[in-house]
């Protein structure tokens, strides 16, 4: 499985966890953190293997040590997925990178 394979997949996966998802009163916030996780899993699977921010990702990490393995979200990253709920697919993916390096999790303006 190549690395935007990988990284879409686990997007989808995490937004029908978000679909499935039942709270109260959520004003629709499982529903946009899944359409927005959605947009993004389409938007990577669309990628080139070498496009700059996928060799991004892997130069943090995201794909194991040597950058050969699925893609493996840290605790921070995972979080940051896991919220994501509005902006642009490359701003997820732009993001990314810093958490994972341990680096603060940028903030939008």
């Amino acid at each position: 499985m190549g690395k935007t394979d990988s990284l879409a997949g686990h997007l989808r996966a995490r937004a029908r966890w978000r679909l499935d998802r039942v709270q109260r009163a959520d004003d629709g916030w499982n529903a946009r953190c899944a359409l927005a996780l959605l947009d993004a899993a389409s938007y990577v699977h669309d990628l080139p293997e070498d496009d700059p921010l996928i060799v991004a990702l892997e130069q943090a990490g995201c794909f194991g040590p040597y950058g050969v393995g699925d893609f493996q979200p840290g605790e921070a990253v995972a979080k940051l997925i896991d919220f994501w709920h509005s902006g642009e697919p490359w701003e997820l993916l732009t993001a990314i990178p810093p958490v994972a390096r341990g680096e603060a999790v940028p903030t939008r303006r």
